[in-house]
């Protein structure tokens, strides 16, 4: 006869094993958007993200009507304050969304990839600021290599590298608000979704009756590309939060490794951007933060399940 504790354990360990792959998964997607932006890149950013607004928002009111979560969103409509966080946070990801297709469409995966290589250690830093959260001497180090890599860059090239600096503080920020809502992951999205669909759509709405839209107006395969984005925007934000409920932390932010370093090799293989001596200083510096500081969270996690 099976033990409850055997049961409970294996079950524990299904868990995690379903986190993991949800977490490859969403990460892996991520991974390869450049070459989905990349396909669509004749249409403007602006212009696309307001696609990737409305067509996620039909998507996820499919979600919804399949999960029959229609009550829990009504219900968050109707609660004001969190939908001034919902309505911040909507904003962040939005701009997210905006630069870093910008980034694609110019040619700057590069710099798109050093942007989310020091997330992590943007979101350290507004845990300290914001949260109060105490930063030991390896996290210390690892934030001022960060920040030795980026003024490197931003010195050799003589302006700073925006894009990179824009991706990492609107995701971590978004991390960070979002954090203070404790709300189911498909009706938050759903929500802050809802929040800029009219003003997505008003925009649309303007770019076809003027007749400077792409949608409808190039190729057949473009207007079958255009639609997806919606399903490529919210696929990998549910796989997230599914592998967030099912890992620990410090599993995720290893795991958060995958999409930038897939970004920084398709710049460098298949987009053929130049991988100069600077930016391989500015990385190394970088990159010996990030291992500095995924070997203290590793020690970390290592002694409190000795304890």
């Amino acid at each position: 006869m099976t033990k409850p504790a055997d049961t409970s354990e294996l079950a524990a360990t299904e868990a995690r094993r379903l986190g993991v792959i949800y977490g490859l998964a969403a990460y892996l997607c991520w991974g390869f958007f450049p070459l989905y932006f990349k396909s669509v890149k004749v249409v403007p950013p602006l212009e696309m993200v307001s696609h990737r607004i409305v067509w996620s928002l039909a998507f996820l009111l499919l979600l919804i009507t399949w999960k029959k979560a229609w009550r829990s969103m009504l219900e968050l409509l109707t609660l004001p304050k969190s939908l001034a966080v919902l309505f911040a946070t909507t904003l962040l990801i939005a701009t997210n969304w905006l630069v870093f297709i910008y980034a694609i469409s110019v040619g700057e995966v590069l710099q798109s990839s050093l942007g989310y290589f020091i997330n992590p250690l943007v979101s350290v830093l507004l845990g300290f600021l914001f949260l109060r959260e105490r930063l030991e001497r390896p996290q210390w180090i690892s934030l001022a290599l960060a920040v030795a890599g980026v003024l490197y860059l931003a010195i050799e090239y003589g302006s700073m590298p925006w894009i990179a600096l824009a991706l990492a503080l609107s995701f971590g920020l978004y991390g960070l608000i979002r954090k203070a809502l404790h709300v189911e992951p498909l009706v938050g999205l759903t929500v802050e979704t809802l929040l800029l669909a009219p003003f997505a759509l008003y925009y649309l709405v303007h770019l076809n009756q003027t007749g400077a839209g792409v949608f409808l107006t190039h190729s057949t395969r473009l207007d079958l590309l255009i639609p997806m984005s919606g399903i490529v925007t919210a696929i990998p934000l549910l796989l997230f939060a599914a592998a967030a409920k099912k890992l620990r932390l410090a599993t995720i932010g290893f795991l958060q490794y995958i999409t930038p370093t897939m970004h920084f090799l398709l710049a460098i293989t298949i987009f053929g951007e130049t991988f100069t001596h600077t930016h391989l200083v500015s990385f190394l510096f970088i990159w010996s933060g990030l291992a500095l500081y995924s070997w203290h969270a590793y020690r970390f996690v290592t002694r409190q399940q000795v304890r």
